[in-house]
């Protein structure tokens, strides 16, 4: 539900959070890097993911741009790492992009000792630009390896030159419906930028979760609870699962809660999911 960006070149800040209760920790060795840190953001963070537990939850790694001279070997360097979950695959425009890097992360994993092929890590495809949106589905079912997608609004916000958020409904829509055709979790949403803009960043992830997103990205801790508030369900959406599991496990078929609400299969679908997200309250 929470992911956390971290700058790969600041191991400090990584150790910091892979304890701040995100959900998963995105060490990033693009954008939060400057050029003539990168090879040392790489070291590190190889150094970092040697530990099969580099902390108590996972680590996912968002390369460089795939058409640029540093994806390919970071891809080779860190897919068979035994502390890599996932590799964040930035502007990704076709299934191409994603196939090329699911067959170098092959060839970096070495086959077990009882023979066939070892597994390569997630790989999690950024859509950033009008093209990739074109092809969101084709790039969800790309490779069997392919765990999830997201949007790079920051970067699609400048290729469709829109300034608000009414441009992005599309995408965000399309990114949505594309990840659960093929069969995968709702995206996440991409991070909101205003770190001291909390009440924004409450608003818009109201927004998020009513188009279909399930949690965010964020870029500063003080955000990670803010987001997880937004998305889980709230009281009366529990009290709500809650009854109409009841009712459906002493009535198999599609009833009339007392209220008059109808109920069929696809809603108990939904408030058992609704339940499942209320268990993760701490």
């Amino acid at each position: 539900m929470t992911w956390l960006y971290v700058p790969g070149d600041r191991p400090d800040v990584v150790t910091k959070a892979l304890a701040s209760g995100a959900d998963v920790v995105l060490i990033d060795l693009e954008d939060a890097v400057a050029p003539e840190r990168k090879a040392y953001a790489l070291d590190a963070t190889a150094e970092l993911l040697g530990d099969p537990r580099p902390g108590p939850v996972p680590v996912h790694v968002r390369v460089n741009s795939l058409s640029g001279p540093l994806a390919g070997e970071e891809v080779r360097r860190l897919a068979a790492l035994p502390g890599l979950a996932g590799l964040r695959l930035p502007k990704v425009d076709t299934v191409t992009d994603v196939v090329r890097v699911a067959q170098q992360a092959r060839g970096a994993v070495p086959s077990p000792p009882s023979g066939g092929r070892g597994t390569v890590p997630g790989l999690y495809p950024l859509l950033e630009s009008a093209l990739g949106i074109e092809h969101a589905y084709a790039i969800a079912t790309a490779h069997p390896s392919v765990r999830g997608i997201a949007l790079g609004e920051s970067d699609l916000r400048a290729v469709l030159g829109v300034t608000g958020d009414d441009g992005l409904a599309w995408p965000r829509s399309r990114a949505v419906v594309a990840a659960r055709a093929a069969g995968l979790a709702p995206p996440p949403q991409s991070v909101y930028p205003d770190v001291a803009d909390t009440a924004g960043l409450a608003r818009s992830c109201a927004r998020g979760r009513s188009l279909g997103f399930l949690g965010r990205t964020a870029i500063h801790p003080a955000q990670l609870e803010i987001i997880e508030r937004a998305y889980l369900p709230t009281r009366q959406e529990i009290e709500e699962a809650e009854e109409i599991v009841k009712a459906a496990a002493a009535d198999a078929g599609a009833l009339a809660l007392p209220d008059g609400r109808f109920v069929d299969a696809a809603i108990v679908a939904g408030a058992q999911r609704t339940l499942a997200l209320a268990r993760r309250r701490r």
